[in-house]
């Protein structure tokens, strides 16, 4: 498919586009869009709407980004990976204090395929930036990437000073033990993916709950998984050297709570 990327409703131009990609300031979401529209709109819509007003003192009403979006999906009734990032071209190095509604950036690209396990993952002290935002600081996360890469491993499970473990580079992390999935706690971003297979665990059978997880706990777990807006549940085989043996049956498990989540029209 031909990518595109709209600011506003309009085409992007060029200098449309220089504010965004020169300032660095901004939040976004990033979603599957499936025949029908897309799970958990409503969540990255709230997500937005947050993130709008802390960032730039002003909120997005829902039905205006709703509305941008119908029109960078026109024509479109398959599955594509759309990002809606916030960014306000009035603000710079030079002015960081300006305050306004900001502008609303879409691009849809090719839908991209769900992360495969079993996934090896070494761990990194590191902490995002104002962790529960999803904003565009990014280069953090593809260093630790490409740090993990280096080692032999498939990415990066960040943890804290005292050993907490957090999140991934673009993921969260559940733990397996018995019959409930096991969030960590600590500063992070709550995905929507996490929360729509949250909602769906009483579906399945399963139970939840959140607490902090340390490092070393690892290898007393049944199973991990990592979640994001393309992979419902992939798993875990590896944190450093700690084995972990999750069971595909659970995965499937997993993958069905989420399922559980209607799509919602756009």
């Amino acid at each position: 498919m031909i990518e595109t990327v709209h600011i506003d409703g309009a085409p992007a131009t060029v200098e449309g586009l220089m504010p965004a990609v020169v300032s660095g300031y901004g939040a976004f979401t990033s979603f599957q869009h499936e025949p029908g529209g897309v799970r958990g709109l409503g969540l990255h819509l709230a997500r937005l709407g947050r993130s709008a007003s802390e960032l730039f003192g002003h909120s997005v009403p829902d039905e205006r980004v709703r509305a941008f979006l119908r029109t960078a999906l026109e024509g479109l009734e398959g599955r594509a990976t759309v990002r809606v990032q916030l960014f306000l071209p009035a603000i710079s190095v030079r002015r960081p204090e300006a305050l306004g509604r900001p502008s609303v950036l879409i691009r849809v690209a090719a839908p991209l395929g769900a992360l495969r396990g079993p996934l090896r993952l070494q761990s990194q002290a590191y902490e995002r930036e104002a962790p529960h935002l999803k904003h565009a600081g990014t280069f953090g996360l593809v260093r630790a990437m490409r740090a993990a890469r280096a080692a032999n491993f498939d990415d990066a499970l960040f943890v804290t000073p005292d050993r907490l473990i957090s999140e991934g580079s673009i993921w969260n992390i559940g733990f397996i033990e018995g019959q409930t999935v096991v969030w960590p706690r600590a500063p992070m971003l709550a995905g929507t993916c996490q929360a729509l297979i949250q909602h769906g665990l009483e579906a399945v059978g399963l139970n939840s709950e959140t607490r902090p997880v340390r490092l070393a706990e690892v290898g007393a777990f049944d199973g991990a998984f990592i979640c994001n807006s393309a992979t419902p549940a992939a798993p875990v085989s590896a944190i450093d050297d700690q084995r972990l043996d999750t069971a595909p049956g659970m995965i499937d498990r997993l993958e069905a709570a989420w399922m559980t989540n209607p799509v919602e029209a756009i």
